[in-house]
């Protein structure tokens, strides 16, 4: 089979260059008074990030990329929306499934990252026939945390790093899959919640299918709920989890601060809007849009993949 590598060579640095190159003048003028120090860290991470954002560009054209409406019937634009009872009933369905295949296992982040990248790959390897081989390293901290509170994880598009900003139990192998999705060159937030639940849910590993799971309800009680998190609460009190699962779900919108509520709805509405301005749908693509996607392909007598790849 084809195979191609993108180098990522920044995410394999011992610190965020983007960071690094941000932060390092105004550390040195804190801590020494002094600008010089600062400005020739910054002039030098500058460097090692833009080598390595050349590389990885030069590999990426290569690739053969995903035609989603031509391989699933959907996309962006393409997209059938779910009624509210194939919604609800698609809550009930899911909370089954997760209870009857509920997997206690914990996976390190490192090892966890490995795993969801191998299958990451397979699959989209087995719609383009190419392998395109990425980094599995994650950050634990980046100044993205500080400038998107309401996020879980970030992925520098341009140098492949990627940051997990929190522990989210059985939907991190989702959110680590999602940002590894941005990592191999998919820009857009429904084709990375897209691909992360078709590679996760296809695998045989039912650590991985029980988070694709989770992440699909999970979108799915966004929307049933909206913006109200005791509406949420309320749903998944009312889904019939079994304590641990319930208590992952609650964990995922815990009570903001005041402060950090109004830092998240600035920041919510700015990214929606950059989100509109590239071609995407806004903040709705990643549970509106992820699930209309799904339903979508499920029904698409156009779609190339097998629709079973869809189910619950």
């Amino acid at each position: 089979m084809d195979e191609i590598r993108i180098p990522n060579d920044a995410t394999y640095s011992p610190v965020s260059l983007t960071d690094l190159a941000v932060a390092a003048p105004l550390a040195a003028r804190v801590l020494l008074g002094a600008t010089l120090p600062g400005r020739m860290v910054q002039v030098a991470a500058l460097g090692l990030y833009a080598g390595s954002v050349a590389k990885d560009w030069t590999a990426r054209q290569g690739m053969r990329r995903i035609d989603f409406l031509a391989e699933y019937g959907s996309d962006v634009e393409r997209l059938d929306a779910q009624p509210l009872a194939a919604r609800r009933d698609e809550i009930a369905r899911l909370g089954q499934l997760l209870n009857e295949g509920y997997v206690a296992e914990r996976v390190p982040r490192p090892e966890l990252a490995e795993r969801v990248n191998r299958v990451l790959t397979d699959y989209i390897a087995s719609v383009t026939g190419q392998r395109v081989e990425t980094s599995s390293q994650i950050r634990n901290v980046t100044l993205a945390s500080l400038v998107f509170p309401f996020a879980m994880g970030a992925c520098d598009m341009l140098s492949g790093d990627v940051a997990i900003f929190r522990d989210t139990g059985i939907f991190e192998a989702h959110i680590i899959t999602h940002e590894f999705v941005h990592r191999k060159g998919y820009w857009k937030e429904l084709h990375a919640q897209a691909l992360a639940y078709l590679a996760l849910r296809n695998s045989d590993d039912p650590l991985l299918i029980q988070a694709a799971r989770a992440e699909r309800m999970h979108r799915q009680l966004r929307v049933v709920a909206g913006e109200d998190p005791e509406a949420f609460g309320e749903a998944v009190d009312h889904a019939g989890l079994r304590d641990e699962l319930r208590d992952a779900f609650h964990a995922l919108r815990p009570d903001p601060g005041a402060i950090q509520s109004f830092v998240s709805d600035g920041m919510k509405q700015v990214y929606d809007m950059r989100l509109k301005l590239t071609g995407q749908n806004g903040l709705s693509d990643y549970d509106e849009g992820f699930t209309n996607f799904l339903f979508t392909f499920a029904a698409s007598p156009q779609a190339r993949q097998p629709r079973m790849q869809a189910r619950l």
